[in-house]
């Protein structure tokens, strides 16, 4: 695919639409943009998910960044993903699955758990992804070195990883065609309120060129209340932070990140006690 930057790759028709609504919308040149996307949600785009990049890259131009959650719990047995694959195979069958599992690679681990436009950004020439085995980021533009830089791989979505040089960059995160329950930036506010819940998380990876598995333990990531978390955010949002509009039939949210953030980390301080857990894992880290 060519260049989206240099003139219209796909055809004036293909992409006027989508980048009308975009631009509608807010998305502006040199924005740092974290993108959530059901293309489902949009409904028919001609020239799919290439052209809604295509939309998106030239929305925030040159000097813009797109990035995509790259999460991949299909290669550990911790997640929920795995409990629904194995669900009713006995031991035997159960440690072939385990033992199928490759481990990661961010250079060719597909991520589809987290949809067409992800895995889209996650292939497209010029594309980096950092290197966290279970919830890494792609991103595409001229930040997307320094945003994915130093993602520890213990810190799923913490200080150590991009959602925190995303709060740093000021990035806008969109919503395109998905809920708040979906909405990564608010798990950067589970780190940062007081006492939050541990727990072990395991998954493949290679350590010194030997498949093995690797276990850690992180924050116990809960998006069991996230919607509401997400209404209470939207009802009390400054001017600015919350823009609504539709890209094909799919409602969208443009948020500004460190105002979603900033009042995740009230709210979620306010809601939940310390060390307790909502009873919902993460779709971070399952299928949808």
């Amino acid at each position: 695919m060519s260049d989206p930057l240099d003139g219209d790759p796909l055809g004036s028709d293909r992409l006027t639409g989508t980048l009308s609504a975009l631009s509608a919308l807010g998305v502006r040149p040199g924005d740092v943009l974290l993108v959530h996307a059901s293309l489902r949600a949009v409904g028919p785009v001609s020239g799919g998910p290439e052209t809604v990049l295509a939309a998106l890259r030239r929305a925030v131009g040159r000097d813009g960044t797109v990035v995509v959650p790259s999460f991949t719990p299909e290669n550990s047995d911790t997640s929920p993903h795995y409990r629904a694959r194995v669900r009713g195979l006995d031991a035997e069958a159960r440690e072939a699955v385990r033992a199928s599992m490759a481990p990661f690679d961010p250079a060719t681990t597909p991520a589809p758990s987290v949809g067409a436009l992800a895995e889209t950004v996650r292939t497209a020439a010029g594309a980096e992804r950092s290197g966290h085995p279970q919830t890494s980021f792609a991103a595409i533009g001229p930040a997307a070195g320094k945003l994915l830089a130093g993602h520890r791989p213990d810190c799923h979505l913490g200080e150590d990883s991009p959602l925190a040089r995303l709060y740093e960059a000021d990035a806008r995160v969109l919503l395109l065609g998905t809920g708040y329950d979906t909405c990564t930036a608010f798990h950067l506010g589970e780190y940062r309120r007081p006492g939050p819940p541990l727990r072990t998380y395991r998954c493949v990876v290679t350590l010194r060129g030997v498949r093995q598995w690797w276990a850690y333990e992180d924050v116990a990531l809960d998006d069991g209340d996230f919607a509401s978390l997400g209404a209470a955010f939207e009802e009390a949002a400054g001017p600015g932070d919350v823009r609504t509009g539709l890209l094909g039939s799919a409602p969208c949210r443009l948020l500004r990140l460190r105002a979603a953030v900033d009042f995740a980390t009230g709210w979620l301080t306010e809601h939940r006690r310390p060390g307790a857990r909502t009873g919902a894992l993460s779709h971070i880290l399952r299928s949808p």
